[in-house]
């Protein structure tokens, strides 16, 4: 399986000119930046009256109340993946100066998520399952049960008419969703993509990652966030002098129980694709999920690169586990390096993403500084 777009329309790779972040550091990019680059420690102690998880600590987002944020118009049953979505959207929209193109129907949007909410899909099953008939259940809570709720309600709430789109895909879907968008530009469905990918944290997903990983996740914390980044052809007028980063490159891999050796394809098939040599890589930010595929992870990509080249990313582990969210934030990361100056201009970084589902992804960029 790969994720990276077939022969394009046009050889010009895209660019991100903006982006968001809503993370356990805070609501906004800039909080995002001054946290990540920081080290910041974000696990917080979970309230037993509001939380019925097996763990007593997460990494939540500070103050995040769906009706405080976003207002009380359309958010009554709005569910917590989906208004952490529509924020991320909304802010990217506010940084960009609403680049968007003369037609809403030019713009796109690609959501990377693990299921939609579990939360939302057990709370509507259960209400099935306790009526007095299976039928008798609160209707408005039906769109949150289907997992493309979160990317229909960022169109919807921000004007956004063009390509609509959900991709499930765990810990890589930020990646997936990233060789998408591209995907789309090259063949003209869209002139401006937004995309990303979005985690919430629930009671619902922390019992299920409780008995999915067993010891072999012990002491891993949970997190949440979104992050969201505007892809635009680098031959859109004015695109190359906003531009963030290139996107060089993105594919996939599959596995069965080992992911070094996919990894390494992977890895490989990004440099070949990217036209950058291996000793080019400025450096790698590894996604480094707890347990074995972790530590398989980091010890593939350190033979290829040198554990130096691996440091220089920033460390994400004080966001917590963030899943489907992971990557994005991982792109975030190295964004916000490059923002301060952290990063030589035009330094080429690899993200790598590995799921324990399967999966493992890689992305190239060139970053430049701002």
């Amino acid at each position: 399986m790969t994720l990276s777009a077939s022969a394009s329309a046009t050889a010009t790779r895209p660019v991100i000119t903006a982006w968001s972040a809503v993370s356990p550091y805070g609501i906004g990019k800039d909080r995002f930046v001054s946290g990540v680059l920081a080290g910041q420690d974000t696990r917080t102690p979970l309230d037993p009256g509001k939380w019925a998880a097996p763990d007593d600590h997460a990494c939540l987002i500070p103050a995040f109340e769906l009706r405080e944020v976003l207002g009380k118009k359309g958010t009554r049953s709005m569910d917590r993946v989906t208004g952490l979505a529509v924020t991320a959207v909304r802010d990217l929209l506010t940084d960009s100066g609403d680049r968007r193109t003369a037609s809403d129907e030019e713009t796109a949007l690609v959501l990377g998520t693990t299921t939609g909410s579990a939360q939302s899909m057990m709370d509507f099953t259960r209400a099935s399952l306790e009526g007095d008939k299976p039928f008798y259940v609160d209707p408005s809570l039906m769109p949150n049960a289907v997992m493309n709720c979160a990317a229909g309600q960022c169109a919807i709430r921000h004007s956004l008419k063009g390509p609509n789109t959900t991709i499930a895909g765990g810990r890589v879907a930020g990646l997936s969703a990233l060789s998408y968008a591209t995907g789309l530009l090259a063949s003209g469905r869209a002139r401006t993509v937004l995309a990303g990918a979005a985690e919430e944290f629930s009671d619902a997903r922390a019992w299920l990652e409780h008995h999915r990983r067993g010891e072999d996740g012990a002491g891993a914390l949970l997190g949440e966030g979104c992050a969201m980044f505007m892809l635009e052809s680098a031959d859109t007028p004015g695109a190359r002098d906003l531009a963030l980063a290139d996107v060089l490159a993105v594919q996939s891999r599959v596995y069965a129980d080992d992911p070094r050796e996919a990894l390494g394809a992977c890895v490989d098939a990004v440099l070949r694709r990217a036209e950058v040599a291996a000793g080019d890589v400025w450096a790698v930010s590894a996604a480094g999920p707890s347990g074995t595929v972790g530590d398989q992870e980091r010890e593939a990509l350190t033979a290829r690169f040198g554990a130096e080249v691996l440091d220089r990313a920033p460390v994400m582990t004080s966001v917590g586990d963030t899943a489907a969210a992971s990557a994005a934030f991982q792109i975030g990361a190295l964004l916000a390096a490059a923002e301060r100056s952290a990063v030589p201009d035009g330094a080429v970084a690899l993200v790598s993403s590995v799921d324990d589902n399967g999966v493992v992804a890689c992305a190239a960029l060139r970053l430049h500084a701002h």
